[in-house]
């Protein structure tokens, strides 16, 4: 048995247990991830966020994220948001804009003085290739039967897939069914985050997100940026956007295609405490 010192955090209610493997050297199994995340008999969270050292030149840390199920990811935007109020609440960074390093690239997090944190996400990728996602061409619309019923998708990555659905109304959207069915659809080889996106006007929406190896989360910052882009490019929003989740609201701004797309929200410690494993 070997302790584990971790601190439990939250953006949006999107919640997290993070890990300083700095100092503590640990390697969890995804077996034993699963095990944490329990809500009933572990700590319980979505995501696990790991703050380790740094792999290359002109980062000051990798940051490593894996599912409630156990799994590694690419990405995590509000767990990106609470990974930089983590290492400068702990003094492991007295720079206001930190680069860290990612499996799926660097990004850069930038603490705001009201306490919010903004993250420069990336460039996104549209080719279905890069998403991944099979289609013969890239498009602004893709039919995807599920079960039968055929919807009106857009697809998208930023450094994790994703796919966009349109509803009249988030509330009544059928999440619970169509998120798993279209999470581990075939076309998507690698599995995906699915986001269900009512329109208020062109610079505000309302979104929920069935997060891949998750389930539905309270907010997904990756599924707002992605969902942003999508919708901006098929002419439906502006390039800034405020994004109403279950959890609360997201800044998306998106300056152009070829330019990192921004996200800024809040982010909360919630509990510090210790564990054995």
């Amino acid at each position: 048995m070997k302790s584990i010192e971790f601190t439990k955090m939250h953006g949006l209610g999107n919640d997290f247990m993070v890990i300083d493997n700095l100092r503590q050297g640990l390697e969890l199994s995804p077996q034993q991830i699963l095990s944490l995340s329990d809500r009933h008999t572990g700590i319980g969270f979505d995501q696990l966020l790991v703050v380790e050292p740094a792999s290359v030149d002109g980062v000051e840390f990798d940051y490593r994220i894996f599912n409630a199920d156990g799994t590694e990811v690419e990405h995590c935007g509000n767990g990106a948001r609470c990974f930089a109020r983590f290492v400068s609440d702990r003094g492991m960074t007295k720079n206001r804009s930190i680069r860290v390093n990612t499996c799926n690239g660097v990004i850069t997090l930038v603490l705001q003085d009201n306490g919010e944190v903004m993250v420069q996400m990336g460039v996104l990728v549209f080719e279905p290739a890069g998403v991944p996602f099979l289609a013969d061409n890239e498009a602004l619309f893709y039919d995807l039967e599920v079960a039968g019923e055929n919807f009106q998708v857009g697809a998208a990555s930023v450094g994790n897939p994703h796919v966009l659905l349109q509803v009249d109304d988030v509330d009544s959207a059928e999440v619970e069914r169509l998120g798993p069915l279209i999470e581990s659809h075939p076309r998507f080889p690698r599995r995906v985050n699915v986001s269900f996106m009512q329109i208020i006007d062109r610079q505000n929406i309302r979104l929920r997100v069935f997060e891949r190896g998750v389930g539905e989360t309270q907010a997904c910052g990756s599924g707002a940026c992605a969902a942003v882009a999508i919708a901006h490019r098929q002419g439906k929003l502006d390039n800034s956007v405020s994004v109403t989740l279950p959890g609360g609201e997201l800044k998306i701004h998106w300056p152009n295609e070829k330019t990192s797309i921004e996200m800024t929200g809040p982010c909360s410690t919630v509990f510090e405490g210790q564990t054995r494993m």
